[in-house]
Parts: structure tokens; sequence; C-alpha cells
């Protein structure tokens, strides 16, 4: 499967700018270049590219796959048209865990998946305080209770997929290894240098470090999240 080829040719068919994707996945324009010229078959990035093209990774991935017409129109992220005619939506969609072609992420315990979230950019500049590009934004369905009371299984994450590092404290959604976590983050020095604890809410799970030899990659920040009560 080459994904390099997929990337031109969604690029392509979108017409955007090397610049332009950069701008909608936060990912830099000499790697997008890089993965295009090499025609490379994977990469930790695919996902977010898939997201800012206005894909699933299965979709992007799938050669056979016809040219989607309604991308012509919108992504994920652009102002959709509304039924009655006022472009003021913007579709969020899911974070795709990829398997091995993708992110490589397995969410232990995730009750199913919720596809995207379609809000107003009034709902986006009034509730979200501080994000980096709309086109970062992505979905992900709680999963595990090692967060509760903060959200309980199955409910709705708002995670920033721009900020790809702990440089200060705060909720993350990232993996160690091939599993997922969903864990406040804190920074505390130490003789060894700076260590990051990861944290539940939950009391009955323990906290524990991230070292330098571990398989870390963050993916985002968790900006907004759902809790559910059942009646």
């Amino acid at each position: 499967m080459a994904l390099g080829k997929q990337i031109r040719r969604y690029r392509a068919a979108l017409g955007l700018t090397l610049e332009q994707l950069e701008a909608r996945t936060g990912v830099g324009v000499g790697t997008i270049a890089a993965l295009e010229g090499r025609d490379s078959e994977r990469s930790k990035y695919a996902a977010r590219l898939a997201a800012g093209l206005g894909l699933s990774l299965e979709q992007l991935l799938d050669e056979a796959a016809q040219y989607p017409p309604d991308m012509v129109l919108a992504s994920p992220h652009e102002i959709l048209q509304a039924e009655d005619g006022l472009a003021d939506d913007l579709r969020i969609p899911r974070f795709d865990t990829g398997g091995a072609m993708g992110a490589g992420v397995e969410l232990r315990d995730q009750p199913g998946v919720i596809q995207s979230l379609r809000v107003s950019q009034e709902w986006l500049h009034k509730n979200l305080r501080h994000y980096t590009s709309a086109a970062n934004l992505c979905v992900v369905t709680g999963f595990g209770d090692s967060m509760r009371p903060m959200y309980n299984p199955g409910d709705p994450l708002l995670v920033d997929l721009g900020v790809a590092k702990a440089d200060v404290d705060g909720v993350f959604f990232f993996r160690v290894g091939n599993e997922g976590f969903i864990k406040r983050l804190q920074r505390i020095p130490s003789a060894q240098g700076l260590l990051i604890r990861a944290k539940s809410e939950n009391t009955k799970y323990d906290a524990w470090d991230i070292t330098e030899d571990m398989d870390l990659q963050i993916f985002g920040r968790v900006l907004k999240v759902w809790r559910s009560d059942d009646f």
C-alpha cells in the first residue's frame, strides 16, 4: 500500500498545497513532502493526515476507493453547508487508532466509538478557550474507568492533536508501546532530571512514572470532556 501516493492523490483532488495540509494537520511540510516523495508505506502521522484530508485511515489506505464526491465541498474540519444554506458547522472526526498501519494503539475496554461531533463555529469559539487549530481537533471515546469521575466509558472527549508534547501539566491522550491511555501528566523535577508522572482521577489506580526508555507517543491534549449519567 503506497501511503505517499494516496496522500498526493487526495491532496491534489482537494487542491491543497503542502502548507495548507500542514495547517490542517500540524504535520510539517518537510515531513509530508518526504512521505509523498518516498511513496512511504507507513507513518506514525498517517491517522492525522487522513483526518486532515477528510478521510478515515481505512479510506486513505484503500487504493481501490473511489474519490468521495462530497470531499470537493468539505473536509471534516471545514465549514459545511447546512440544509438551510448557512455555512456555520464544523465536523470534528474521531481519532482513528489505525491498527499497525496508523497510530498502532489499542484502547482497552472501549465501548464502541463516537464517529464525529458536529458543532457551530460559535460553539467552538465560546466553549474552547485554547486550541492550536480547528483542523487538529478530534473526538476520542472515553474508555476504561481510571478517569472517573472526570468522565465515564463511552463519553466523548475533545482532543487537540496539535499538542504532541507534555510541556505543561494537563490531561493527555497518549500511548506507551501499543496501549493507549488518557491520564493527567504531571512534570516532576528529580535528581535524575524531569520525570513525567501519569495520574488517574480514580483513586483505585496508582500513579506511575514514564521513563526515557519507554516507547511514548503523545497524540494530543484533552481539552474538554462530557460526563454522562444514567437515570
